[in-house]
């Protein structure tokens, strides 16, 4: 069984960093892409940004491309989301999750392991 644990959400004002961690749990980690999504309160989930194997490709989402910042650690089981130039509309729940297999995706249902969320608040 694999485990998504989610650290470094906070409450922020508008223009400020955060870098959320994401650690796995596992050996098989670096075999598979990655993804982290985000949730605002009365709003579906969306796709953030996406990762592969090995990190030689990634692909963000037009609303945080420029800002955003998915990179991976494989030795450490650990995907990043390096946040910056944080905006109220950027304000929700934050998840990462791992892909069924080792290419990028934007689709939520490529991704069979979730995390249980951290929250990310932007103040204007």
């Amino acid at each position: 069984q694999v485990q998504l644990l989610e650290s470094g959400g906070g409450l922020v004002q508008a223009g400020a960093s955060l870098r959320l961690s994401c650690a796995a749990s596992g050996r098989t980690f670096s075999s598979y892409a990655m993804g982290w999504f985000r949730q605002a309160p009365g709003k579906e989930r969306e796709f953030v940004a996406t990762i592969n194997w090995n990190g030689g490709l990634t692909y963000s989402a037009d609303s945080v491309k420029g800002r955003f910042t998915i990179s991976r650690d494989n030795a450490k089981n650990t995907v990043y989301l390096q946040m910056n130039s944080l905006k109220p509309a950027d304000t929700a729940v934050y998840y990462c999750a791992r892909s069924r297999g080792p290419s990028t995706s934007s689709f939520s249902t490529s991704y069979d392991y979730w995390g249980q969320g951290t929250q990310v608040t932007v103040s204007s």
